[in-house]
């Protein structure tokens, strides 16, 4: 399925880039494999591979998403890229681990980005990176928050930490794992932001969604570099949808997508999302 069919990027891809995303899509999977995940649930069902529980919109900091496009591909996930050409082989690397994309970017095409994400919504859980591409770093930007007040979807923050990571010379100190080593993540509860919100009352949810996710990320970070125990955490596996659950919802979908669907009814006003790459 071409991950982005309005804007049919991957016919403008060069044969090279392909190429090299495809071996980087291997080489990940090969190095993310070597490490050693465990997680805390606030509330397990939100874990996509599940498929219960209807759309969500999934935030993470940029620096953390190796661990995301390793371990949940295949699971019904839309992510936000940047149309910048250096997100280029992030895109079709996303696209190689099994998660469809959709293009914009807050100095163009993010109107239409932001409308794409609301028909995708519809069907499809949104994955967002809420201080890329260019930060400031673990700051949030308002568009995850606005889309969800205005789509009725609950915001699920991810904090994850990785143990003693090499970390890259970008603006998000851009993590990168030792072979070997531990990745922890600890998943908030569903965050539901009421509609009709005003400006003031949007940042003030912003800010608290902000916080939350930097306070996970703390303690998966802390988890992480002392490989203590803790109550309730789980193992966790690199994991497609539940195949019970796929055959289901790609009925439903087909059903859906059969049915005239109007285009959602979103005004884009406030600042729009920060994205991926």
């Amino acid at each position: 399925m071409d991950p982005t069919p309005a804007n049919k990027p991957l016919d403008r891809t060069p044969l090279w880039m392909r190429a090299a995303s495809l071996v980087a899509a291997g080489g990940l999977r090969a190095w993310m494999s070597t490490l050693e995940y465990q997680a805390l649930f606030y509330d397990p069902s939100v874990d996509p591979i599940h498929g219960v529980g209807g759309q969500r919109i999934y935030v993470f900091w940029h620096e953390y998403i190796l661990i995301p496009l390793h371990m949940r591909g295949h699971c019904n996930l839309t992510m936000l890229l940047s149309k910048h050409k250096d997100a280029d082989i992030l895109f079709r690397l996303a696209h190689h681990m099994g998660f469809e994309c959709v293009r914009g970017s807050t100095y163009g095409g993010a109107t239409e980005a932001l409308l794409e994400l609301a028909r995708r919504g519809q069907h499809m859980h949104l994955t967002i990176t809420p201080d890329g591409p260019r930060g400031p770093r673990r700051q949030l930007a308002q568009g995850p928050v606005y889309l969800a007040s205005k789509l009725g979807l609950p915001i699920v923050p991810f904090g994850m930490g990785l143990d003693r990571p090499w970390r890259a010379k970008s603006w998000d100190r851009f993590a990168i794992p030792r072979p070997g080593s531990r990745a922890r993540a600890v998943v908030g509860p569903e965050i539901y932001i009421p509609p009709g919100l005003s400006r003031p009352e949007l940042e003030e949810r912003r800010v608290g969604v902000e916080t939350l996710l930097n306070s996970l990320c703390d303690e998966a970070e802390k988890w992480a570099t002392t490989g203590e125990r803790r109550e309730g955490a789980i193992s966790v596996k690199r994991q497609g949808l539940d195949p019970n659950l796929a055959a289901p919802r790609r009925e439903q979908t087909a059903d859906a997508t059969n049915e005239p669907v109007p285009p959602p009814s979103l005004t884009v006003t406030p600042p729009t999302p920060r994205v991926a790459g």
